[in-house]
């Protein structure tokens, strides 16, 4: 069944440019609609999270989505809004990059059934069939350079200057969608409102050439309410891959969202209904302490892209890190986990024959790892109830044994609510 997934975008504020005619084309039939995926990297961030959602929206809705990864014009680099041209990837490289977008892209979309199954190609199946004469002569000759230079994205990059390789990206990207016009009966194409430039080129390529109509809509840049930019942290980049952000770091990145921010992105990123986002919004404005609607964004996004198990995890690694957690929950942890958790916190190495015997509480604070200055202190400290093994007090008759190791590795000191030790038994 066809629904009115523009009607959806909008009351989610992911509408902000679109062509004549989107609607009633989209009211009418099954349309195949796509979007593209620049192969920077071997990895898509939370930034591409917009467009996945965008083809998401458009499957749920009945319609067919088409993800196509650039490997010809990744080859290029699109000058949108760019300060720089980009540097140019290798064959080898962009087909790692296209291998790990593609893996990705499974984990959001339905590519095995239905009539409206998803489907991912790669431009460079197509383009690589082109020779320079023949794509300047075919297709370049339908495109005015006066129509090419009134794009946004190259204007504002004459004054710094322009290569011919960028300033053609728009017509390989509008050939794209000639290309996908003919041979899948494309008609829309979605993307950031960046991209509107290059977009509508298609859609003049497609009307020049072949007579037909061609469509297209644009979703709106996501900033942060703050000014900062969305998708980055202290630390970097928010990948969806595990293994360049963890799901620990993952959902921390939701969780922390601002209020302001939180009711912005719970609309674009879940699936939640208005009336569930409107009732978690005065939820959250009773007690905003409790963070309700971050938790709810952090809960269905990271269980979404991760799984349930990773999502249990990661609540339990923040009950660990802000004091509400028990022994269980750190046992629970992989030693990646564990370690992604208390990283940079001081460590100290104890060899496995000489903790066979067990090791007193006092020696482990002081003479075999030299958290606390003297066994003094060490007493003083247990005495008053302020050291901890595994998060959970312990008295100066305390003795560590292999029941106490966390993925039979790690022994969490602790001195009061702030101040960590590991002892890492090899």
């Amino acid at each position: 069944m066809i629904t009115n997934f523009v009607d959806e975008l909008r009351w989610r504020g992911m509408i902000q440019d679109i062509t004549p005619g989107t609607e009633e084309q989209l009211a009418k039939e099954m349309t195949a609609a796509y979007v593209g995926f620049d192969p920077t990297a071997d990895s898509l961030h939370v930034g591409s999270l917009i467009p996945i959602m965008l083809l998401m929206h458009a499957q749920r809705a009945g319609h067919k989505p088409i993800a196509l990864v650039g490997g010809a014009t990744g080859m290029i680099g699109d000058p949108s809004f760019k300060a720089d041209e980009r540097k140019l990837l290798d064959e080898e490289t962009l087909q790692k990059n296209i291998d790990g977008i593609s893996k990705q892209l499974s984990m959001f979309l339905d590519f095995n059934s239905g009539n409206n199954k998803a489907e991912l190609v790669n431009n460079y199946d197509w383009m690589k069939e082109f020779s320079f004469i023949g794509f300047i002569r075919d297709i370049g000759k339908h495109i005015s350079v006066n129509y090419m230079m009134s794009k946004d994205s190259v204007k504002k990059r004459l004054e710094t200057g322009i290569s011919f390789t960028e300033f053609s990206y728009q017509l390989l990207q509008g050939y794209d969608f000639l290309h996908l016009y003919r041979e899948k009966n494309c008609l829309l194409q979605m993307g950031g409102s960046d991209q509107w430039g290059n977009i509508t080129t298609g859609t003049e390529l497609v009307r020049r050439v072949t007579g037909g109509s061609a469509f297209a809509f644009t979703c709106p840049l996501l900033t942060k309410s703050d000014g900062g930019k969305f998708g980055k942290t202290e630390s970097g980049t928010v990948w969806l891959d595990p293994n360049r952000t963890s799901p620990y770091e993952f959902y921390q990145f939701w969780l922390n969202a601002s209020d302001q921010d939180a009711s912005k992105l719970i609309r674009l990123f879940t699936f939640c209904e208005k009336s569930t986002i409107e009732d978690l919004e005065r939820q959250h404005a009773e007690a905003p302490h409790l963070r309700i609607l971050q938790e709810a964004l952090a809960k269905d996004i990271t269980i979404r892209l991760h799984g349930a198990e990773e999502y249990e995890m990661a609540v339990a690694a923040s009950r660990i890190l802000f004091g509400k957690s028990t022994a269980d929950d750190l046992k629970r942890l992989s030693e990646k986990q564990f370690l992604e958790i208390f990283n940079g916190v001081q460590q100290a190495t104890i060899s496995r024959n000489e903790f066979e015997e067990g090791i007193g509480i006092i020696d482990a604070l002081s003479a075999k790892t030299g958290f606390l200055k003297s066994n003094g202190e060490a007493r003083r400290d247990l005495q008053s109830n302020a050291i901890s093994v595994n998060k959970e007090k312990v008295g100066e008759n305390y003795t560590l044994n292999h029941s106490d190791l966390i993925s039979d590795k790690f022994i969490l000191l602790g001195k009061g609510k702030k101040t960590n030790f590991i002892i890492v038994v090899e």
